[in-house]
């Protein structure tokens, strides 16, 4: 992916480093039409993306 989708995809927390393979994949559950659209840089908004947000539940705490 490229320009704004690969930086968003950088942050995400399903984009995993695969050592078997050693590169980074998208590590979420796509079917066969959603992997397609990741493969060809088509997403436009990926619904599966959720930010590295370490702090995330802290700030639910308080």
């Amino acid at each position: 992916m490229n320009g704004d989708s690969d930086s968003k995809c950088e942050q995400c927390r399903h984009y995993e480093y695969d050592e078997y393979y050693e590169t980074y994949s998208c590590d979420a559950q796509l079917d066969e039409d959603e992997m397609e659209k990741f493969i060809t840089d088509t997403y436009k908004d990926c619904p599966y993306y959720d930010p590295d947000d370490d702090y995330k539940i802290v700030r639910k705490q308080m």
